[in-house]
């Protein structure tokens, strides 16, 4: 995994190599960014750039034995800690029967942008609870008391850090403030306020910034995953979340912006049968596009707002759903509606999070939103 294999956020990979060359790397990092971001690209690729025998000013070199290793993730130094189902079991017999290293190998490799319910689904372990136990904490403590195998940093890497159960973290605090020579222990979350404090104190913070819409859309054209136009409408859509455009890769059209502008017709005009047709269409879909319709629905209601205060220069929407936000704005929506309306479908998005019923939380938006647009604007 290299530097170059990352789209953009040169200014991150300039801090990270610098602190590397002038001896001022953290013993423990703390990489972060919103979901979809390249906060595990990122960590490692400083990996591969500290194990890198032959490493260049801005990367490593990526042919050495090391930089091979490492893109396989096989390097004998280059150790892992995952979130893996158990209510906090430590018995380690009884995690066994699925090999959680080397199925993060793999998950690391091909789904670098995925988060917990992409691990989830990777390893078909859906409705079991996921943490990084105080057994997962001891086998850290022994892999990192032995000799590193090459001679460079011995590094221990856990992602999803916010997993860790309260005793597995405090039985770290010592190790991570005062680690064996060399060794790096490299952090990675998507939620660090859910992180102990004492955890935050130990680490220096690496900040890794979701990917601006221009990156997005030369990552993809240039990497050959669609066309120049498709990339247009995927990247303001993904809203710097790269994992969501890759989901959304195979969408030519922007069909979720379409439906929307249907959706919001017909609860505007109250159709009751088109509305309860949605909900069943609606519950049908996975929770992915579930979730990326109602991000769509927001996604609308910023357009119109930026629309209304005409900063035209900021809007993302193309040229064929530009004509319906403006109307949107003009003849329905003011601002106290726009806030409304955002508030009911945020929390909906939320509420979905945590499994609610799809149908049920559809159908109840639908008349929360017709209410609102319906309202006499003061």
């Amino acid at each position: 995994m290299l530097f170059s294999s990352i789209p953009g956020l040169e200014e991150v990979k300039i801090k990270i190599i610098n602190a590397v060359k002038n001896n001022h790397l953290a013993h423990a990092l703390l990489f972060h960014g919103p979901e979809g971001s390249a906060n595990l690209k990122m960590a490692l690729a400083l990996s591969t750039y500290l194990h890198c025998e032959n490493p260049g000013d801005t990367d490593a070199c990526g042919i050495c034995p090391s930089c091979q290793k490492m893109a396989k993730l096989v390097h004998p130094d280059m150790n892992f800690a995952v979130p893996a189902p158990g209510e906090g079991v430590d018995d380690d017999d009884k995690k066994k029967k699925v090999d959680f290293i080397a199925s993060f190998r793999s998950f690391a490799i091909n789904q670098p942008y995925g988060n917990i319910s992409d691990w989830i689904y990777f390893n078909e372990i859906d409705k079991k609870q996921l943490n990084i136990s105080k057994g997962a904490a001891r086998n850290i403590m022994r892999t990192i008391s032995l000799k590193s195998f090459e001679g460079g940093y011995k590094i221990m890497m856990i992602w999803g850090v916010e997993y860790m159960n309260s005793s597995a973290a405090n039985s770290l605090l010592k190790v991570l403030e005062e680690p064996p020579e060399k060794t790096l222990f490299l952090l990675l979350t998507s939620q660090p306020e859910q992180l102990l404090t004492t955890i935050l104190s130990r680490t220096q913070k690496v900040m890794v910034r979701a990917f601006a819409d221009e990156e997005i859309k030369n990552h993809l054209v240039e990497e050959g995953m669609c066309s120049k136009e498709a990339a247009e409408q995927i990247a303001p859509l993904a809203d710097g979340n790269m994992r969501e455009a890759y989901r959304m890769i195979d969408q030519v059209q922007d069909e979720n912006t379409l439906q929307i502008r249907d959706w919001y017709r017909d609860c505007f005009s109250l159709k009751i049968g088109a509305l309860l047709s949605r909900s069943e269409d609606f519950a049908k879909k996975d929770k992915e596009g579930q979730k990326s319709f109602l991000l769509t629905g927001l996604n609308v209601l910023r357009e119109v707002m930026l629309s209304k205060s005409q900063l035209d220069t900021l809007m993302r929407s193309g040229a064929e759903e530009r004509d319906f936000i403006e109307k949107l704005g003009i003849h329905v929506l003011d601002e106290d509606k726009i806030s409304d309306m955002y508030s009911q479908i945020n929390g909906a998005h939320y509420h979905l999070e945590r499994n609610a019923s799809a149908k049920i939380l559809f159908t109840d938006l639908s008349f929360q939103l017709a209410r609102i647009l319906r309202r006499k604007t003061a």
